[in-house]
């Protein structure tokens, strides 16, 4: 029980910082160069210079309200509370630090390009944790699931770049629109290298005279397990084994010198893997 209230503390915690950072970016770096981030924090952008009248967190909370409706029966209701309180948070920043921090004074392409950054790491912290600040993050988790081997990042990208596209044609002004794209496709490299980046796995399949050695140092020198799959070679016709085993990235090193001493004639393809889940690699319950 203490347990899990100290992992719940920790994720709102994460949640929180992840948060005011977007907050951060969007109301100190992107709106007051005119940059709209995408999504409904981009629409709310846009009728806020609209309707000056209208706060962009307000808005952000009320075109929220019907996709949390949809994501309460789909996405349940720890995501809900964590999204929640995520949208919550960000919408009053993007309100409140522009009360008390002027807007950074710089170039509008270095506010859309460190402000893409921001963004993409704010939403990466808090997409790490299970939740999202609303808007098209919400329908990026959605689209997960018909879509399960497509990134965060270049979900998000697709329905941010409608709204940015949009916002130049609105305001007929295609130098910020241009940089709205950059800074979108920065934001959203920043938020796969916060999910995925960091935990880029490495695939190896071997192909070896010497198999049973192989197998033996990769467990006893890198304490990783291996499988064995059967295969036949295209031009002998003779049947080989081939050595399948997920390594971290720091360990690929050690498994060449491995092979180069059991085999130096070994065949061995090496892969990204974005994401290994199981004993030794990744958690089930932290997947995106």
């Amino acid at each position: 029980m203490k347990g899990g209230f100290v992992r719940k503390t920790l994720d709102l915690l994460v949640i929180t910082v992840g948060s005011a950072i977007f907050a951060f970016s969007v109301s100190l770096l992107l709106e007051p160069y005119g940059i709209v981030p995408g999504g409904v924090t981009g629409i709310s952008l846009l009728l806020n210079k609209l309707f000056p009248v209208l706060p962009i967190g307000v808005l952000v909370l009320v075109i929220n309200i019907p996709l949390f409706i949809v994501s309460w029966r789909l996405l349940g209701h720890q995501f809900l509370f964590y999204t929640g309180y995520g949208t919550v948070v960000s919408a009053v920043l993007i309100d409140i630090f522009p009360i008390f921090i002027p807007a950074i004074d710089t170039e509008p392409l270095l506010a859309g390009v460190f402000g893409g950054l921001l963004t993409g790491v704010g939403l990466g912290f808090v997409f790490m944790k299970g939740a999202t600040t609303g808007g098209s993050d919400i329908v990026a988790r959605l689209l997960k699931f018909p879509f399960p081997s497509m990134n965060i990042g270049r979900l998000i990208l697709i329905f941010d770049g409608c709204v940015a596209i949009m916002a130049g044609v609105v305001f007929g002004s295609l130098n910020n629109m241009l940089y709205a794209v950059i800074t979108l496709y920065i934001s959203s490299q920043a938020i796969d290298g916060i999910l995925y980046g960091l935990n880029v796995e490495r695939m190896a399949f071997i192909i070896s005279e010497n198999i049973p050695k192989i197998v033996e140092s990769i467990s006893q020198k890198l304490g990783r397990g291996a499988t064995l799959l059967h295969g036949e070679g295209s031009y002998s016709g003779k049947d080989i084994k081939i050595i399948l085993c997920a390594v971290k990235r720091q360990q690929i090193a050690a498994l060449k010198s491995i092979i180069k001493e059991a085999d130096p004639k070994a065949f061995m393809i090496l892969t990204e893997a974005n994401e290994v889940l199981g004993e030794g690699f990744g958690d089930y319950n932290s997947m995106i």
